[in-house]
């Protein structure tokens, strides 16, 4: 089982509605989800922060990054 998570949730993450966890059966759907979910952060919230995907273990976190 791998995990896509938000390392922290800002305002904008909140706002969103978007999950803050999503568990998936394979690494590359994993990983193709939170790759889509950085850009899709990255794009639309307000760019105070910027949003990376990191692997951790099983986990595939979105850390946010001051800019």
């Amino acid at each position: 089982m791998f995990n896509v998570r938000i390392e922290k949730e800002c305002g904008c993450f909140k706002r969103s509605g978007m999950p803050t966890i999503k568990a998936f059966d394979n690494k590359d759907d994993a990983l193709v989800e939170a790759q889509d979910w950085a850009e899709e952060m990255n794009e639309t919230f307000c760019r105070k922060h910027r949003f990376a995907v990191v692997e951790e273990g099983n986990d595939l976190l979105i850390k946010v990054e001051m800019n």
